[in-house]
């Protein structure tokens, strides 16, 4: 298998994103995020902002055997502001072995300019469409200010995350195991197409336009390997279709387009989860 990290724009027009099959090294990390490597916080922060950059709290958390896979770093339309901007980070413990087509990735996001505290969440990457989900209710997410001790209570935290990841694979394997009906698909589909496309208002008609796409086109197969009618396999073609975009479809003036992924690192993560919450709200209701 190559090695070699993808640097991706498909993330979003607005965000880098880089991922390798082998731990990033910090000049690979530099290149496409390089508001980790922060040498202060932004002038708008007081004095009680712990400044402590995030590469430092990297290093502290690979010293404990947690290795970044993944970085990801959001564009500033705010002068002055693009060196500390929000960044994203996703993390695999050396010592979890690797067996299942999932790996369990811990979710780091900061910012030096005070739209973000340290938050850490839980994550799946699946190897087969190299797509990183985010987990919805199964674990709560922790969130560290920028005060104290902060390196300490990131490595706490990463830590704690870690030892959900069994109610994880618990929750992932029930919905493996799950069989939906068409009709089932298709209401998963139509709820997933109103969280990624239900907020397109139009206040002349003070209605909503169409979405771009049909629920249909949501649960289509992009390999072989992701055919089948399980809640999981319909989850994974739904989230997948719905943050990488890329579909024919038309603008409500009926324009041909192809959907765009989705645009930034806390949509990214806030509309994975929900679909993740959906996906959970399926199984309760088949259960």
């Amino acid at each position: 298998m190559d090695s070699t990290p993808t640097l991706s724009t498909r993330f979003a027009r607005n965000t880098r994103m880089l991922r390798g099959d082998q731990p990033l090294s910090e000049d690979q990390m530099r290149a496409a995020a390089p508001s980790i490597f922060a040498e202060g916080k932004h002038a708008s922060r007081s004095e009680r902002y712990t400044y402590i950059p995030t590469i430092e709290v990297l290093r502290g958390l690979r010293q404990e055997g947690f290795e970044p896979f993944m970085v990801a770093q959001g564009a500033s339309r705010v002068e002055g502001k693009a060196e500390f901007t929000k960044h994203m980070i996703r993390l695999r413990h050396a010592g979890q072995v690797q067996t299942r087509p999932e790996a369990n990735e811990i979710i780091l996001v900061n910012s030096h300019d005070g739209a973000s505290s340290y938050q850490m969440l839980a994550g799946l990457f699946r190897f087969v469409c190299c797509n990183g989900l985010v987990v919805g209710d199964v674990v709560e997410d922790i969130r560290i200010p920028h005060r104290g001790n902060v390196q300490g209570k990131v490595i706490d935290g990463a830590f704690r995350v870690l030892e959900e990841f069994e109610a994880v694979e618990e929750h992932t394997e029930a919905m493996k195991a799950l069989q939906l009906r068409p009709p089932e698909e298709m209401a998963f589909a139509t709820a997933a197409l109103a969280l990624r496309f239900g907020e397109r208002s139009v206040e002349e008609t003070r209605g909503h336009r169409p979405a771009p796409v049909t629920a249909e086109q949501l649960i289509e197969a992009r390999r072989h390997e992701d055919i089948g009618h399980s809640l999981w396999s319909t989850f994974q073609r739904v989230q997948e279709n719905v943050m990488r975009g890329g579909q024919s479809g038309r603008s409500a003036q009926g324009r041909r387009l192809q959907t765009r992924p989705v645009g930034s690192i806390d949509r990214g993560v806030s509309l994975n989860r929900a679909l993740w919450m959906l996906a959970e709200e399926m199984r309760r209701l088949k259960g």
